[in-house]
């Protein structure tokens, strides 16, 4: 049996006895973790034409043109710089931290003792008045329009933005006049979005269009490339006529994912082990203003710091994130790696953050931090 490359150094002697006999569950364990470190990690196995782990995604000319990868990503080739630098920012932050902790300009965050061990705790923000503005603004806004129909808004987007007419059928050919099926699709559209479904759009309100109809339509034409071909000209226009005296700037996003409940017959479904329960998770990716970008299906055993990233890369929209929020359950320190890599800045926000530690950036260092001195670690990241 092939020991070298599948049978790590520190498992020879659980694996093969003195006569070179090998056992065969501990060989068996070793066949299964090379590949998932070769495939999974370093991308060295895949399928060809296999959508997880696209050929495609290997760029060909890497080592060719390795300068102008490198470039693209605005990170050295050489790694001693890279690690130097990354300490540098390290040193810095810490830096910042101890002198704002000892001037007590933090913001409510302080490091405090707690059943003995240093405990980082941060206090939550007072409630803000909201501004006399804001509220002339609102009673303005109602006095002048009322209250608008949610389908109406829909139907006012589609007619400035033309998105419903971002479609192509699966059909061989379709009969139906434009308005029609502009008529059709808004109403599919306002049923799914609203979760109200096809059949109860079709029994109320008086569009005169049957159940029979608008289903045919959905089967026709609302499929995942027009869907997200609509999505990304209706953002596009929002981003286009937004002012910025008025909305600010800051290309800012939060990503949580969601449990939908679904019926176990559903091939998609999955048993949610935390929600206790058949379900589909979808994550969803909302820029600041509350415009969703992107939202995908993931699995309910799946991380969520990979659909967090896959979000930042894959999103629909021109628009570029340097900032993304997210919970607990989206961050960790492969994301922060990638975070760091990609250009954007992860921040998440810390369930644990009292018992967590902060790191120097190389073992050895003086303890030169005084007030962080009880929380700082001594493990080097090299």
């Amino acid at each position: 049996m092939p020991l070298e490359g599948v049978v790590p150094e520190h498992w020879r002697a659980a694996v093969a006895d003195d006569k070179g006999r090998v056992e065969r569950i501990p060989y068996e364990l070793c066949v299964l973790v090379a590949p998932r470190d070769a495939a999974v990690r370093r991308r060295e196995i895949w399928v060809v034409r296999a959508n997880r782990y696209p050929e495609d995604d290997l760029p060909a000319d890497f080592e060719d043109n390795r300068d102008v990868h490198y470039a693209a990503l605005g990170q050295p080739q050489d790694a001693g710089e890279f690690i130097a630098a990354l300490q540098g920012k390290l040193r810095t932050s810490l830096d910042r931290f101890e002198w704002a902790v000892a001037e007590g300009t933090t913001g409510g965050v302080a490091i405090v003792k707690k059943h003995g061990e240093p405990w980082i705790r941060v206090s939550p923000p007072g409630e803000q008045e909201e501004p006399e503005s804001l509220v002339a603004i609102k009673g303005e806004i109602e006095r002048r329009w009322g209250t608008i129909d949610l389908l109406d808004i829909l139907k006012y987007a589609a007619f400035d933005t033309n998105f419903i007419a971002e479609a192509s059928s699966v059909a061989t050919e379709e009969m139906l006049s434009k308005d029609v099926l502009r008529r059709r699709r808004l109403l599919v559209v306002f049923g799914l979005g609203t979760n109200m479904g096809i059949k109860r759009v079709a029994v109320t309100g008086r569009h005169g269009e049957s159940e029979a109809t608008l289903r045919r339509v959905r089967h026709l034409f609302d499929n995942r490339a027009n869907m997200r071909a609509a999505l990304r000209q209706l953002v596009e226009a929002t981003f286009a006529v937004r002012d910025e005296m008025w909305w600010g700037t800051g290309p800012a996003c939060a990503s949580e994912s969601r449990k939908f409940a679904a019926w176990s017959s559903n091939l998609m479904t999955e048993w949610h082990q935390r929600y206790r329960g058949p379900s589909v998770m979808i994550y969803w990716r909302v820029e600041r203003k509350s415009v969703c970008i992107y939202s995908q299906m993931k699995s309910c055993s799946a991380s969520e710091v990979a659909s967090m990233i896959e979000g930042v890369l894959r999103h629909c929209t021109d628009m570029v994130v340097d900032r993304q929020y997210t919970d607990t359950h989206g961050a960790s320190i492969v994301g922060f790696a990638f975070a760091h890599m990609l250009d954007f800045k992860l921040m998440p926000r810390l369930k644990n953050i009292g018992s967590a530690k902060l790191y120097r950036p190389a073992a050895g260092e003086d303890d030169n931090w005084p007030n962080l001195g009880p929380v700082l670690s001594t493990r080097t990241i090299d």
